[in-house]
Formats: C-alpha cells, structure tokens, sequence
C-alpha cells in the first residue's frame, strides 16, 4: 500500500509540473502575442510620387508608429490596381488591406459595390470640424464611406512678370480675383501677346507621359465650353473648345508634352503662365514666393470649369485590424498632421482648425488662389468621374482627342464622331452616374 501511495504521489507531481509547464508556456505565448506590434496595410493612389512617398513613410507614419506602436506598410498603387486588388480580395475573403486612400470618385465605386466598411460605427472624430460639401459627399448608399482626408485642385501661376504684357481691356485684379472679364478669350489674347512680344511661347502645360493635362481637359475646358464633362461630349460647343484650344496651342511652349510638372519651367523661367495640380507647383511658389502669383482658372461660355479634388479614408469590408486602421485615420485628420501634409506635398486639409493655421508664408499664396477660385461666383465644380479601373480608358479617351485633333490636325467632328461611342460606353458598363457638372444651367 505504501509502495501504491508513493507511485500515486510521484505522478500526482508530474502532471502538475506539466500542468504549471503548460501554463507559463501559454503565459509567454500570450505576452509574446501581446508584445508583437500590430502591422497594417495603407494602399493609397494619393502620395504616390518618390519625394511624397518618402515624406509619408519617414515623417508621417514613423510619428504614428513611435506614438502607437502600430506599423503601418504604405502600398502606392494606381488607380487600376487599386480597384483590381480591392475586388480580387472581397470576392476571396481574403481582405489584406486595412485602408484606403483614394479619390472620391473611386470611394464612390467602391462604396457602391459594398467593399466598404460603414464608418459611423466608430463614433465621432474630436477637435476637427469638416466643411458641409465634404462631409455630404463622404455619405455613399446609406453609410459613411469614408472620412475626408486631403482636398487638392489645379490652378493657374503666373510669374508677376506676365503683368506686363496684359491684353487691351484684363486688369492684373481680374486676373487675380477671376472677375467676368478673366475669360478664355482673355487668355488666348494675353497668350498671344506675350508670344509676339517676348520673342517665344510663355504659356506651359503638363502634358508629358505623367502629366496631369488630361484633367485640364475633361474637368476645365469642357465644362466651362459645354456645361459638362461627358454629356456634350460631341456636341457643337465641344467643337467649338477643340477649335479654341488648337488656337491657344500656337502660343504654348513645345516642351509641354514633355513636361510631368511644372514648378521647374516656372522657376527656370521657361513659361510665365502654368496650369497644374497644386501640389506640383507647390516647390515654385516656396521657392520664389514673391515671384509668382497664384490665379483662378478663366472662364468659358458656360462658366468657370474646374476641378474639386477629394481624397478620403476609407476601412474595407472584412479588413483586419480595424480598430488600428481608424487610429491611423485619427492621426491624419488632425490638424496639425494636416498642415504638415500642406507644409510637405500642398494638398490642403479636410478640417477647419487646420485652414485656419494658414495665415502666412509661400503657402498663404497657395492658399488665397485656391480660395478665389472657389469663391467664383460663376464656378462649375467638377468632381473626377467614379469608374473604378475603367478610370484610365476614361482618361485616354480625352488624350486621344487631343493628340489627333490639336496634335496631328484631324478633323474635330469625326474624331469626336469616333470616341463618344467609347465614352458613353464606359458608363453604360460601369453603371457609374455622370459626374458633375452635367448640364448647360
């Protein structure tokens, strides 16, 4: 019996170190799993450029990940990959993604396909108040789609030089403010002159590879030559901007379809009058701020055509790490990570408290043209189109028109003739509505 009790008591202490074995082992599996740094994934198609992707990875998320111990793998991707990625994942379930940062007009689609996580669950954002426009554009299908990020628009500099060659009857104020009397004629006729009296081609235009012309196309001429930026794609007021920009074409620098950006022209000199986004001219207003001037867009028959950019943020469906993705949407909407981004790459913020910081400085000139642009009282907002990847067949559509009707001189009303077919098409597939302005009124 004792033999018995003493074989009983010797396993009896076996299976409790085992046991006590067992539990530290969970214990430090669990402290480990505690300790290991929760890692997530941004894909973006805003921030994309070399210099604005080392600012996102160095600056931006290195603060949030010493504040919160999050990694945060920022994943650049185009239009088209973005959306091609997005719908391979939510049709496998198998969602790699805890972020987005995307144009509205592709939130928009996502949204409406139901990839998109209805934000409101997450409650409130303190301390930072959204303008109204932003906040109904952010509410897609029923849910909040996305929180508003970053604003952007393409304007025009002038180097204060051009003043001097202004056309009989354009004031520098009309220019400036955007009265009535600062027209696309007023334009072609101050282009004109500045050619014959400067001895070359003093107007610039991104139009390279990489160049942003396409939108200087769809979202300023044809809304302010035809109301719209689909709608009358083909119509006699579309032929009549084509013949406008053909004309205008005699007085642009030749180096345009080479060019991706133009703060370099302006600061070389090589143009006095540039259109583009305003963070690619950023670099020349900082530089040179007392060189140039930032100026509203002129106006069309049909109004002042231009483009509201809206970048937003936005948490897939079946995302993982949810909770650490809206902390990095915490972190970017705050004011002072918001003029950062301005002070950084000039896109503007989404809050208020954060405008209100810009009172001073290169970026006040930004700022204030941007303003007058949008204080026009004959402005026709546009916003880019939501066609998910079919958004780069929408955009070489407008490229071949002007590649063979201002470039390689053929007829306006076939070549129009010809590409509305596919235009009308891209939607008719898509089922994406017309985007804004979408008529003559």
């Amino acid at each position: 019996m004792r033999l018995h009790s003493g074989i009983s008591k010797t396993v009896g202490i076996a299976i409790a170190i085992i046991i006590i074995v067992i539990i530290i082992g969970v214990a430090v599996y669990m402290m480990q799993q505690q300790q290991k740094p929760t890692s997530i994934i941004w894909a973006s198609t805003q921030l994309n450029p070399p210099e604005e992707q080392a600012f996102v990875k160095g600056t931006l998320l290195k603060e949030f990940k010493d504040e919160t111990g999050i990694n945060v793998e920022f994943v650049a991707l185009s239009y088209d990959d973005l959306a091609t990625r997005l719908q391979a994942e939510e049709e496998a379930g198998k969602v790699t993604i805890s972020l987005i940062g995307e144009l509205h007009g592709g939130l928009d689609y996502f949204a409406s396909k139901g990839w998109l996580e209805d934000l409101s669950k997450f409650g409130s954002l303190p301390g930072r108040t959204f303008p109204k426009v932003l906040e109904d554009y952010s509410k897609l299908y029923g849910i909040k789609a996305y929180i508003p990020w970053m604003t952007a628009t393409y304007v025009m500099v002038v180097n204060k030089e051009a003043f001097k060659y202004l056309p009989e009857g354009l004031t520098e104020e009309d220019v400036i403010k955007g009265t009535s009397k600062w027209t696309y004629d007023a334009f072609l006729a101050w282009a004109k002159k500045l050619y014959e009296e400067t001895g070359g081609p003093k107007v610039g235009f991104p139009a390279g590879p990489n160049g942003l012309f396409v939108r200087f196309l769809h979202g300023y001429l044809y809304p302010a030559f035809t109301g719209a930026q689909v709608k009358y794609f083909d119509s006699d007021d579309a032929v009549k901007m084509w013949q406008y920009l053909k004309e205008l074409w005699k007085y642009v620098h030749p180096s345009s379809t080479t060019w991706d950006a133009m703060a370099d022209p302006l600061l070389k000199g090589e143009v006095w009058i540039a259109w583009d986004h305003t963070a690619r001219i950023k670099d020349a207003i900082t530089s040179e701020p007392d060189k140039f001037v930032v100026v509203p867009v002129p106006a069309g028959p049909k109004g002042r055509g231009f483009i509201l950019v809206i970048a937003g943020l936005a948490i897939p469906k079946n995302a993982p790490n949810e909770e650490a993705a809206w902390k990095l949407i915490e972190y970017l909407t705050r004011p002072e990570t918001q003029v950062k981004v301005l002070e950084n790459v000039g896109f503007f913020p989404t809050v208020q408290e954060a405008s209100a910081k810009v009172t001073s400085g290169p970026l006040k000139i930004l700022a204030e043209g941007v303003n007058n642009q949008l204080s026009t009282p004959d402005a026709l907002v546009a916003l880019i189109p939501s066609l998910g990847a079919k958004g780069g067949d929408f955009k070489n559509i407008y490229i071949t028109a002007f590649q063979r009707i201002v470039l390689n001189n053929e007829d306006i009303k076939t070549v129009l003739g010809q590409l509305a077919p596919e235009l009308n098409k891209l939607f008719q597939e898509t089922g994406a509505p017309l985007p804004p302005p979408d008529s003559k009124s």
